[in-house]
């Protein structure tokens, strides 16, 4: 699965909106009829995970904490108790429950960016200009390849 794009759309009054056509067709594909929704854990945004992503990811933060360990635990019941499980009704809308619409400052136009395995849905006025300035942008891609290039 891998979600790219970047589409604008519109909640209704409900707080319904329409999963683009596109993304849709790549859950469909992939036979994920639920979908997993939380509030990003850095940004002002909301992640749609596919409900196999979501238990992957899941298990792998489960497996790096120690269940013996409060902090470990508060960590989990944060990450766990934060998550709402979404269906794609018949005409390809999901409905955002209203704290999240809230929580990621959403008033009605959002956009969907695909993340590779995941969705995320910002109010689209947070996404006008870019997440970086282009220089640093350019700086950051440059290292990152770099370190993967030598590692090889």
């Amino acid at each position: 699965m891998r979600f790219i794009g970047n589409i604008e759309a519109k909640t209704d009054s409900k707080g319904r909106v329409f999963l683009p056509a596109c993304f849709r067709r790549i859950l469909q594909t992939a036979g994920s009829e639920k979908v997993m929704l939380r509030k990003d854990v850095h940004q002002d945004c909301l992640v749609i995970y596919p409900e196999k992503v979501w238990n992957e990811q899941l298990d792998q933060l489960r497996a790096r904490l120690d269940i013996w360990n409060a902090t470990h635990q508060m960590i989990f019941r944060q990450f766990v108790a934060d998550i709402e499980e979404l269906n794609i009704d018949s005409n390809g809308r999901i409905l955002l429950p209203k704290r999240y619409l809230k929580i990621a400052g959403i008033e009605q136009e959002v956009r969907f960016i695909g993340m590779y395995e995941t969705i995320e849905i910002w109010a689209k006025d947070k996404v006008e200009k870019p997440f970086m300035n282009p220089e640093e942008f350019s700086s950051e891609l440059e290292k990152i390849m770099s370190k993967k290039e030598e590692a090889q």
